[in-house]
């Protein structure tokens, strides 16, 4: 008698007879005989009471083949074993066809799902081969039937479903000094302890790199200008040791001499001791300068994930107010603002500029003249953006000016939205913690289904009622995805889980990762706002105060479910502003297919990302800014607000300043600025004409910098048609 069944994916499920009988009955009803239910119940019972104690489900199937070719009803024995064929064929074709449009480098959403992934490549081809096929065996083997409905309902989707069989993580803030203090052994690879600057920013780049291959998200630093200011000290030392060799002599009086600033002075009029300590310092500056160049030029070109893509990586930065903390800070912020190769704009890390009142904001903060130098770079450079550790919901009790510690407390990010910071199982803080995996509910889809009701407090009652439903769904995908993944090993992510996710170093080799990973968070994601309160009162939260209200009630309702999730499963849910990427087009164009076109809905080709204002809808910074401000108290998942400008910003750092005055009067968590960047590969000129597309002076194509989620690309070439759709909508904000 069977008791339990083998899926293919290996797990153990408990016999359902039901199941059969539902294929059967499908089969028998497109025959001319029709159905016959005592021939299904005793064919149902065979296989049952004659089967193994666990069986696997190609073997009941073919059971249940044979049992209908012993049976008078050939004809149903023909439609089973045709619609089996049919259905493996179908797969195949389908396979083939997608297969055929990557291997011609077609320009299509499939292809183009990631504007930081080149599937033209040989690498990226393969990549893509595998992504799209691991989808299907994802679906048919790894979800339960719950989570499948709802996502071929269209209600959610599940972020980087193709790694969900590696039980890889999405990201972790790389607590940089562990490795650079101690070195690691990553694989095959080994690298020593740091002690210079130059050894330190190629470690830096290393831990990046390694740990893109072992997670399926972005890789962040949260403390970039701490982590690395012990090498410039280093650094010094050393050149002051280059001279005690030239010069014969005992300099202990200049190692021992307190440095404020590491400024490139000139040495003339200049002599003694003072022109030896000025050298010393000097050629620090440009040591470091170069290792920042190193640093960025390394991001840029170094490739992960099979050799097709860059990593995805962001550094956060701003509050060591240090000397040494200091130096990594300008220069790297010197070498962005010089641009890479001819002078282009570097595309990642993505930079992160870390405000906070009393160190990095204000005149009288020690930091300041590096705030304004920020903002210059980011009018030219697009980056840094701005984290604003002053919003309240981006404070810590544990902060104090004095420790020299206290990045640990002072919130990161990654550049394309996560945040991690509460933590109910341990110490709060973003250092060696990232987001496990994340879904994203289509809140549009919802109002949608409810938007024939014609009383609107009924109407908005129902769409209520499917939210906590579809969020019940979410939530409980999102703990099977952890349970899932807690099963791998740790020699499985062997830089990851040995050196970077807190508490990996109380794990050995073959133990399972499940007692950490719980420090990381469990996603819930929305997008579509705008569109689902246009649904369901006629309006977005841009343009009605009432739909602003509705807006934070919907998002406040996902956060209040997200803590009640907290409590239920025993993980740390967020809630998260998803940065729709391939997501925009897609639930828009099946939503469109199933309700038909609808104005300010299904009318354009994307869905607004999260709780933004639309691209479309002209307003003030200030207006977008009251508006979506509210939202990133309730999204500590991960947000982002930015702002258009308006002409060439190059020389209008004060614009910039601006928007972070904004940021710090509205409470916004995290903010960035986009403008138009002209930048031409052949001969290095830029300017901001919007109508240009070749370059006046040697004609060559302009390359064109935008940002699409909350990372740039140097070309829309690899835009999916949703995101080139919301690229062409975007107006300015004045």
């Amino acid at each position: 008698m069977i008791q339990t069944v083998v899926k293919r994916d290996g797990r153990i499920v408990g016999y359902n007879e039901e199941k059969i009988k539902a294929a059967i009955r499908k089969a028998m009803l497109t025959t001319d005989s029709g159905e016959d239910e005592t021939l299904l119940q005793k064919i149902a019972d065979r296989i049952g009471m004659q089967g193994d104690e666990r069986m696997t489900v190609e073997d009941i199937q073919d059971r249940v083949e044979i049992e209908l070719m012993k049976s008078a009803r050939k004809d149903v024995a023909k439609k089973y074993i045709a619609y089996r064929d049919k259905r493996s064929i179908a797969r195949r074709a389908k396979t083939r066809d997608m297969f055929l449009e990557i291997i011609e480098a077609k320009n299509n959403d499939v292809t183009r799902e990631n504007a930081n992934m080149n599937t033209d490549s040989p690498a990226g081809m393969m990549m893509k081969f595998a992504s799209e096929t691991t989808k299907p065996f994802v679906d048919d083997y790894l979800l339960e039937e719950y989570a499948i409905q709802a996502v071929r309902s269209n209600y959610i989707h599940i972020h980087d479903k193709d790694y969900y069989p590696t039980k890889s993580l999405t990201c972790v803030q790389h607590p940089l000094d562990r490795i650079l203090k101690n070195g690691f052994i990553a694989g095959h690879g080994e690298s020593r302890p740091a002690k210079r600057i130059e050894t330190a920013s190629v470690i830096a780049c290393i831990s990046l790199e390694t740990a893109q291959n072992e997670m399926h998200g972005g890789q962040a630093i949260p403390a970039f200008d701490f982590y690395l200011a012990p090498y410039v000290r280093a650094s010094f030392l050393e050149e002051v040791a280059t001279l005690e060799n030239l010069t014969g002599r005992n300099l202990d009086s200049l190692r021992n001499t307190k440095i404020d600033d590491y400024i490139y002075q000139s040495l003339e009029g200049t002599e003694g001791d003072e022109r030896l300590m000025r050298h010393a310092v000097n050629r620090t500056v440009s040591r470091v300068h170069q290792a920042m160049e190193a640093f960025i030029h390394n991001m840029n070109t170094i490739h992960s994930r099979g050799g097709n893509q860059v990593v995805f990586s962001s550094i956060n930065y701003g509050t060591d107010t240090s000397a040494e903390g200091r130096c990594v800070i300008r220069e790297l912020l010197l070498s962005t603002y010089e641009g890479v190769g001819n002078g282009a704009t570097a595309i990642f890390p993505i930079q992160i500029w870390k405000k906070k009142r009393g160190v990095s904001y204000l005149p009288e903060d020690r930091n300041y003249d590096l705030y304004k130098l920020a903002c210059k770079v980011t009018a030219r450079r697009f980056f840094p953006n701005f984290l604003n550790l002053d919003a309240t919901f981006n404070q810590s009790e544990d902060w104090d000016a004095s420790d020299p510690e206290r990045y640990l407390h002072e919130v990161a990010t990654m550049g394309c939205r996560t945040r991690v910071f509460e933590n109910r199982y341990g110490q709060k803080t973003s250092v060696g913690r990232g987001n496990l995996s994340f879904t994203t509910v289509n809140i549009v889809r919802l109002a949608l289904e409810v938007i024939s009701i014609r009383d609107e407090e009924e109407r908005i009652k129902a769409f209520f009622h499917k939210l906590d439903e579809v969020l019940d769904i979410t939530a409980r995908q999102l703990h099977d995805r952890f349970e899932f993944q807690k099963t791998a090993r740790a020699k499985q992510f062997p830089l990851v889980m040995n050196k970077l996710w807190n508490g990996a170093d109380t794990l050995d080799a073959d133990d399972t990762i499940e007692k950490v990973i719980n420090q990381g968070t469990l996603g819930i994601g929305f997008i579509g706002l705008a569109e689902c309160l246009v649904a369901l009162i006629g309006k977005h939260h841009g343009e009605s105060e009432e739909a602003q209200k509705l807006g934070l009630r919907i998002v406040s309702h996902i956060r209040s479910r997200a803590n009640e999730y907290c409590g239920t499963y025993e993980h740390n849910y967020s809630v998260l502003a998803t940065p729709a990427e391939g997501l925009a087009g897609r639930f828009t164009r099946r939503d469109r297919k199933t309700f038909g076109e609808i104005e300010g809905v299904t009318d354009k080709d994307y869905y607004t990302n999260s709780n933004h204002v639309p691209v479309y809808y002209r307003c003030s910074p200030r207006h977008k800014a009251k508006i979506e401000a509210p939202y990133h108290e309730l999204t500590r998942g991960g947000h982002i607000f930015y702002v258009e400008l308006d002409g060439d910003a190059t020389h209008n750092e004060e614009a910039i300043m601006q928007i972070v005055d904004m940021m710090d009067k509205y409470n916004i968590g995290y903010g960035s600025v986009n403008h138009n960047r002209n930048h031409c590969p052949k001969c290095g000129y830029e300017n901001a004409d919007t109508a240009q597309t070749h370059c006046p002076r040697c004609g060559a194509k302009f390359e064109t910098i935008q940002r699409i989620t909350g990372y740039l690309v140097g070309t829309t070439d690899r835009w999916n048609s949703g995101k080139l759709a919301e690229l062409k909508d975007r107006v300015v904000h004045k």
